[in-house]
C-alpha cells in the first residue's frame, strides 16, 4: 500500500498566488495569431493586461 506524501513548499502566510496569463498576439507580416503565456502574481494581472492592449 502506497503512503501519501505531503510536501509543503511555503508557509501559508507567505505564499503568493500566481496566475497564468495567455494573450493572443497578431503577427504583422502574416496576420496570423500566436499565443504568449506568462506566469505572474495575481495582483499584477490587471495592470499587465491594461498596459499591453
Amino acid at each position: 500500500m502506497a503512503k501519501k506524501v505531503v510536501a509543503t513548499l511555503k508557509a501559508k502566510e507567505k505564499a503568493v498566488s500566481i496566475t497564468k496569463v495567455i494573450r493572443a498576439v497578431k503577427n504583422p507580416k502574416t496576420g496570423a495569431y500566436s499565443f504568449k503565456e506568462d506566469i505572474m502574481p495575481t495582483e499584477r494581472v490587471e495592470a499587465f493586461l491594461k498596459e499591453n492592449k
